[in-house]
């Protein structure tokens, strides 16, 4: 490479050097998504479709967010109880813990599902079966609809992964700050309540947030469980306008795109979240340097 050349690259880097981070990265975004608009034209799609499907299909969001929201409370509540019950020297609680963490991390999401939506009313009839005082009513309580079992198997699954993102966030805080409460004559649950959880907090919310983007996204497999129309979420909408018109590529892409802006927004969303409570434990806490590691899929 010649002298002329070398300092051409050299002043182009600098001139590089002088463009914002963040600038570069949007413009890496725009060229993306102008190619992907170009793969779409070119796909010809029926975008006459998409508009008068559109709003169907944005209706099941109601529904979407009210299991995501339903299962990360059911999941929030299982995962305190279980990181408690993983840190005590109790040998019950510690074992009833270790064994529902090993089953719900251990087998898939889906099947859990069909667990709860099939296998509990078959149990509830064997059992009035072999014991008739239980009565009918004992059977019918049993009997979920699809939205509502899939809540629960959601609910069930995530709090075991989140069991472990709770113990570690309690684990984090410094022993010191428990002794003191002991020193303080503090009993346990107000130790906890005051000293050790507002501290664990810092370090569980950002993974849980992460929990929930990846349980919204995990709520279209409660289609397979048959959810009627009136209460259907968005991916099954997809599914019942796609099929009905043959159009289910339109219906998927476009159910992709909610889908898409709604983990963008909630990835945002946490993301200023964790900058505000990192503020006073980290040097410059208000500047966020990447999204965070989501589960489950990718975020925006």
């Amino acid at each position: 490479m010649s002298q002329t050349e070398g300092g051409a690259w050299e002043r182009l880097a600098l001139a590089s050097a002088r463009v914002p981070f963040r600038l570069k990265v949007a413009l890496v975004w725009v060229t993306l998504l102008a190619l992907v608009c170009v793969l779409f034209y070119l796909a010809d799609y029926d975008t006459e479709w998409m508009r008068e499907n559109f709003s169907f299909i944005l209706g099941g969001l109601k529904y979407t967010m009210l299991m995501a929201l339903g299962g990360i409370v059911l999941a929030t509540v299982l995962a305190m109880l279980g990181a408690l019950a993983r840190l005590s020297s109790n040998p019950i609680l510690y074992g009833v813990a270790g064994f529902y963490v090993s089953f719900f991390r251990g087998t898939p999401l889906i099947v859990q599902m069909f667990l709860v939506y099939l296998a509990l009313p078959q149990i509830g009839g064997n059992l009035v079966d072999r014991y008739p005082d239980l009565g009918t009513n004992f059977e019918q309580r049993l009997i979920l609809e699809a939205a509502t079992a899939g809540t629960i198997a959601l609910g069930l699954n995530y709090g075991a992964y989140m069991t472990e993102i709770f113990r570690a966030g309690i684990q984090s805080v410094s022993h010191g700050q428990g002794e003191a409460a002991d020193a303080l004559g503090m009993t346990y649950v107000n130790k906890m309540r005051r000293v050790v959880l507002p501290q664990a907090l810092r370090v569980i919310i950002p993974p849980t947030g992460n929990e929930f983007i990846a349980m919204m996204k995990d709520t279209a497999l409660v289609s397979f469980l048959g959810v009627t129309a009136a209460s259907a979420e968005m991916f099954r909408r997809s599914q019942l306008v796609g099929k009905a018109d043959f159009k289910n590529l339109e219906a998927y892409v476009l159910v992709a795109i909610f889908y898409w802006v709604l983990t963008a927004l909630f990835t945002m969303l946490q993301s200023r979240l964790e900058a505000r409570l990192a503020t006073g434990y980290v040097r410059d806490a208000g500047r966020v340097t990447g999204p965070a590691r989501e589960h489950g899929g990718g975020g925006a």
